[in-house]
């Protein structure tokens, strides 16, 4: 009697379809609570619920189907594994997502870059649920949420190609998933507004779809998610489908909606440019392994190997794949064609607590590092760029292309001019902007 007892009072009568049918009360707990202010005029939500995100060792494994498991079955005396399209292939399948492991804090901003089929989005449809998890675990909050139904999980997503209901007004659209809790009018309504004033849609709410450009849309679709106050908000490449301009826009909108919105945000692209800009924290991921993880200025300045070194960055590093690592009066310094530079101080406590050997190494220079100095190492310009105040020099030199960002700023019109294809220049840099890449392993040796 005392569980029946316990039962009806989470449940009440309610009519329907001419039965009577108990309705379950959820407790309170089971929905995100919020506290809605306004600053200088503007609608901020303020939330109370922590929403870090916890990911051990999370693995994605896609089984073969019936033919290729046939295919794939292992003989006797043959290897379990295999390499193809940079992807592992096992026994069990191909292996998608490596081993994945981050701690994402509470309202703060991962985005995960790297190249297509690196395995970005699969680790963010497994967040949401989209996806089984093959191994490894994932908490939201403290609840481990591996077999958690999407629904459940309280998170809302922004997909790439907008996902809006054609036939739905952008009221009904942001609408909709509150009108699936059966929330009340009165706190639909406000919640709507809130969302349409925080992204500046107010006067659109009674349009379609159709009737909006692409980055009105996009903002619609925020607005959806945001309205159900979710403790993880999921963006799949939003400003993909966007044209430059207003892909820069876009990315400004989404920068001072993250200061008003007190959510966790896991933001997902293959733009570098993004990565940078938006960030807390990047993860880049490349073939399912995570490659480095750290703050866009620490990955710009310190990149872990050489693929991070080539992928962070426009235009992309320089890579002299001839340079040697000697010690001159017992400092370390690189040996580029004519050029002998000395190592920063610091690169040289780091070269020193590694025990780093004399060696051929990869050196890494970026363009804009690059200085135009008489007596430098020699080249001809190719292609030469004028991008307003930089001109971008595509250099022959020691048999390879060099890619220069030079300055305007300083120079007569007369000294760009100098700058022509077919025109013979002198580089150097200095040693504070070298990174230094071990021949074998591809690991920066100041790691």
């Amino acid at each position: 009697m005392l569980l029946l007892k316990k039962e009806e009072s989470n449940t009440r009568q309610t009519h329907g379809a001419a039965v009577w049918r108990p309705v379950v009360m959820l407790p309170e707990y089971c929905f995100p609570v919020s506290e809605n202010a306004c600053e200088n005029g503007r609608c901020v939500r303020r939330r109370n619920s922590m929403a870090s995100v916890t990911l051990k060792n999370v693995k994605k494994i896609y089984p073969f189907n019936g033919d290729d498991a046939k295919k794939k079955k292992k003989k006797k005396g043959e290897e379990t594994t295999e390499k193809k399209v940079n992807l592992q292939i096992t026994d069990k399948g191909v292996v998608a997502v490596q081993e994945f492991s981050l701690d994402i804090k509470d309202k703060e901003f991962i985005v995960l870059v790297g190249p297509s089929g690196c395995g970005k989005s699969t680790t963010l449809r497994m967040i949401a649920g989209l996806e089984e998890i093959s191994e490894g675990e994932l908490y939201i909050g403290d609840r481990l949420v591996n077999d958690v139904a999407p629904k459940d999980r309280d998170i809302a997503m922004v997909f790439q190609n907008y996902a809006l209901y054609p036939h739905m007004t952008v009221y009904e659209n942001m609408a909709f998933a509150l009108k699936l809790r059966h929330a009340p009018k009165d706190e639909i309504d406000k919640k709507v507004k809130e969302a349409a004033e925080i992204l500046d849609i107010t006067q659109y709410l009674g349009r379609k779809p159709k009737a909006l450009s692409g980055g009105q849309r996009q903002r619609v679709a925020i607005g959806r998610a945001i309205v159900r106050d979710p403790q993880v908000m999921l963006m799949d490449e939003p400003l993909s489908n966007l044209d430059a301009k207003l892909r820069n826009q876009m990315r400004a909108e989404l920068i001072k909606l993250r200061e008003r919105i007190n959510t966790t945000f896991i933001y997902v692209t293959h733009d570098q440019t993004e990565a940078m800009t938006l960030g807390d924290r990047i993860v880049i991921m490349k073939d399912g392994f995570i490659q480095q993880i750290g703050t866009p200025q620490e990955v710009f300045n310190h990149p872990y190997n050489l693929f991070v070194a080539t992928f962070i960055g426009t235009p992309q590093m320089n890579m002299f794949e001839n340079a040697k690592l000697i010690k001159v009066d017992g400092k370390y310094a690189v040996q580029l064609d004519n050029q002998t530079v000395v190592l920063s101080d610091e690169k040289q406590a780091k070269l020193a607590a590694n025990n780093v050997a004399e060696q051929d190494v990869v050196l890494g220079v970026r363009p804009e590092h690059i200085e135009l100095t008489a007596g430098g190492i020699e080249g001809k310009v190719d292609v030469s760029e004028m991008m307003g105040s930089t001109v971008h020099l595509h250099v022959t030199s020691m048999g390879r292309d060099v890619v220069l960002v030079v300055s305007t700023m300083n120079m007569t019109g007369a000294e760009v001019a100098a700058l022509s294809s077919g025109s013979t220049v002198h580089f150097s840099f200095p040693g504070q902007v070298c990174h230094i890449f071990s021949k074998e392993t591809g690991i920066n040796l100041e790691a």
